[in-house]
């Protein structure tokens, strides 16, 4: 009674917030946009705070996050005295990138204000998005991210100011990645917004990388949502970073749209972070769309990080392949849900999943929920899980050719890792995370990289 009660009284407050400063919050928007505001509340109301009584969340319960959040909220864009490219740079140094950088969800106007992009490629602040590109955004917004479907997703669209857009035109090739850097930065705990954008058109390519950074010692929470449209014969690769101290919770959606051929392929690397929920909806909406979908979590101390994923196969003669792994020591936990649904019409669907994980320690825990609702059967699907520990024999197998136990330990965890690192298809990319993964396992990474300031606590 008292987890309920507390519920309660969480999204009450919430729901005051809104209310309370939807001046603020509406300020300069389109009225298109904020009616959908009024939904997003009803719709978080009636679904409450996610739990582990709340079927999709039952690994990670936000109760008590949100129960003593008294966090403040960045209703509008913070003014920093300091240069942040002067403090900051990211993982992946002298690695050719168009750089876009966002600071506490507001894209940054200042440090994005010379950067240019090839071929009627549009990068801008997604506020202005909302009112400068309103018809080609008014196709997709809170359209691929429902309000009615998830909390959070919910949350976000009640309190969304900015975020990053892009938009690839038609037929266009972007050689060079572009590479989000979405940073917390506050000198109070800090509650944050970001509503991101992307639309590829037909034929189009794209890679994408996106950091997760935060440069100081304060709490934070982080309701980020991406929306993501990939047209016709489009190819896009995602890569995410994710590296923010422990004294954060990052609350993460992606919902991806695929046309007919279209190629979509993300790998979402965890290295840091307190709380980390990444929800990944993928609807395979053309025929012969794939979608190639990896992650990898590396989680010690008191660490949860937990993976839902649900691919949805809609049209024929589509593939999905899913694989996550996770690496866990001490007193973390992890959890990962891999929903795979297959509609009536979606013959000669091609659909496999397999979450693999290792336990370095005996209060170290994983939850794990593969499935597959199929709905016709000219199909070819298949899904698994493993936990466990190090394997014996291969331990003993190096130690016998002279390798120290502590030396094999690591040699096999990174060996277990290198299979989803091996996905990232940027050679200097995975070559540093190669680097930043080795590190990490061997607790050698207590700060970011590249970055000036030690708040990994």
């Amino acid at each position: 009674m008292a987890d309920v009660l507390e519920k309660i009284s969480a999204v009450q407050r919430i729901s005051g917030l809104l209310d309370n400063n939807l001046s603020k919050i509406e300020e300069g928007l389109p009225a298109w946009v904020n009616q959908i505001r009024q939904p997003a509340l009803k719709a978080f109301q009636r679904m409450g705070i996610p739990g582990f009584r709340t079927e999709n969340y039952k690994y990670t319960d936000l109760t008590r996050l949100f129960g003593n959040e008294n966090f403040r909220r960045a209703y509008v864009p913070d003014d920093f005295e300091v240069d942040l490219s002067e403090v900051f740079s990211c993982d992946v140094p002298e690695f050719d990138t168009h750089l876009i950088l966002v600071v506490n969800g507001w894209y940054d106007e200042k440090s994005n204000r010379n950067t240019t992009y090839p071929d009627g490629v549009v990068v801008k602040s997604f506020r202005r998005a909302m009112i400068e590109n309103s018809d080609l955004v008014m196709n997709y917004y809170a359209k691929l991210a429902p309000v009615n479907e998830d909390p959070l997703t919910a949350l976000n669209t009640m309190f969304s100011q900015d975020g990053v857009f892009i938009h690839i035109p038609d037929h266009v090739h972007i050689s060079k990645p572009l590479q989000i850097i979405n940073i917390l930065r506050s000198e109070d705990d800090l509650y944050v917004t970001q509503r991101n954008l992307i639309i590829a058109g037909k034929n189009s390519q794209v890679k994408l990388m996106i950091c997760d950074h935060t440069l100081m010692p304060q709490q934070f929470i982080n309701n980020n949502l991406t929306e993501i449209q990939l047209g016709q014969d489009a190819v896009a690769d995602i890569y995410s970073i994710q590296n923010q101290h422990n004294k954060t919770a990052s609350l993460s959606g992606i919902y991806v749209h695929q046309e007919q051929g279209s190629q979509l392929v993300t790998n979402a690397i965890t290295l840091h972070g307190g709380i980390i929920r990444n929800n990944l909806k993928v609807l395979l909406d053309g025929e012969y769309a794939s979608a190639k979908i990896c992650g990898l979590a590396l989680s010690d101390k008191n660490q949860h990080v937990d993976n839902y994923t649900n691919i949805e196969h809609i049209k024929p003669n589509c593939e999905s392949n899913q694989l996550y792994k996770n690496i866990l020591d001490d007193n973390s936990t992890g959890g990962f849900t891999g929903r795979i649904h297959v509609l009536p019409y979606a013959v000669k669907t091609a659909a496999y999943q397999r979450n693999n994980n290792v336990l370095l320690t005996n209060a170290a825990r994983m939850n794990t929920k593969p499935q597959l609702v199929i709905d016709n059967d000219d199909v070819k699907c298949s899904h698994g899980a493993t936990v466990g520990r190090i394997n014996d024999e291969a331990l003993f197998y190096l130690q016998a050719r002279g390798i120290n136990e502590k030396e094999a330990r690591l040699m096999l965890m990174f060996a277990f890792a290198h299979e989803v690192l091996a996905e990232v298809k940027i050679e200097k990319l995975r070559d540093v995370i190669d680097k930043l993964v080795n590190k990490r396992l061997r607790g050698e990474v207590s700060k970011c990289h590249s970055c000036a300031m030690d708040c990994i606590r």
